[in-house]
């Protein structure tokens, strides 16, 4: 049974992500194509797992808020914060992990140009057993939060090692770009910033489709766009879920300057 929220997804609902075959992973019209279809590239080991894992010790040794196994620890909640946005995200180890060869590389690859990453790059820690309207990522699509730019942000979701559905990864509402890109021309969908819903399974009945999820490894790299409906299932496993999503964007286009400071969970984004 999935969660998100505390709401239940139904079966009937569920589907899986598409994997980018590897025909495909070289092929830049044809990656395109995928991308304008279904609004994300979920691509299986972009990254190396070795990196991956690295960067994901360093976490949580800093911080504490786990072992080396990802079993969570109880920690004190300003020391933690003092670490996270004193040093671990304004931090080198950091910077050098978003800016990878591997995935600096592929962006610049597939956009076909010289890319700009915001540095506003988010971490979640989200421990288990936590459910309730709050506790996971809700319902969205990223253009709400980044209007003062280009709409052509792709956002890269990472997670920071193994990620079955247990754990609480990302799932995507199939297909939904296409009905925010039409709304969104249209001028109907809110604003200012906000979530959609916490209600999971109202919205894919609403939008006649299915969540799409997937059982994540460490090295797999989801792209989406920033039209494209996703957000988070709930952490039913007894490990701590850790992921990271970050942005980028071609270097000549607009940026939205909000964007531009190191991520705090109170910047007001």
């Amino acid at each position: 049974m999935l969660t998100s929220n505390g709401y239940v997804l139904s079966p009937e609902r569920l589907g899986m992500l598409a994997e980018v075959p590897r025909r495909e992973r070289g092929d830049r019209e044809a990656l395109r194509a995928r991308l304008a279809r279904d609004g994300y590239l979920f691509l299986r080991g972009l990254l190396d797992p070795a990196e991956v894992l690295e960067f994901r010790r360093y976490f949580f040794e800093r911080t504490g808020v786990a072992d080396a196994h990802g079993v969570p620890r109880v920690v004190d909640r300003a020391e933690l914060r003092r670490v996270l946005f004193g040093e671990v995200v304004p931090g080198p180890q950091y910077e050098a992990f978003c800016a990878q060869p591997a995935l600096r590389g592929w962006y610049e690859w597939f956009l076909g140009g010289e890319t700009f990453l915001h540095r506003r790059k988010i971490i979640r820690h989200i421990a288990p057993g936590e459910a309730g309207i709050g506790t996971a990522t809700q319902a969205h699509y990223d253009l709400v939060y980044l209007r003062e730019g280009t709409d052509q942000v792709l956002s890269a979701w990472i997670p920071l090692g193994d990620c079955p559905v247990s754990l609480g990864g990302l799932t995507y509402l199939e297909g939904s770009h296409h009905r925010v890109l039409r709304e969104e021309a249209a001028g109907t969908l809110k604003r200012p910033a906000a979530s959609i819903t916490a209600d999971l399974p109202s919205l894919a009945d609403e939008y006649d489709a299915n969540w799409l999820v997937a059982d994540y490894a460490a090295g797999d790299v989801v792209i989406h766009t920033a039209h494209t409906v996703h957000a988070a299932l709930d952490n039913v496993s007894s490990s701590m879920r850790l992921s990271t999503d970050i942005r980028y964007q071609l270097a000549a286009t607009p940026v939205d300057g909000r964007w531009q400071s190191h991520w705090h969970d109170r910047d007001g984004l």
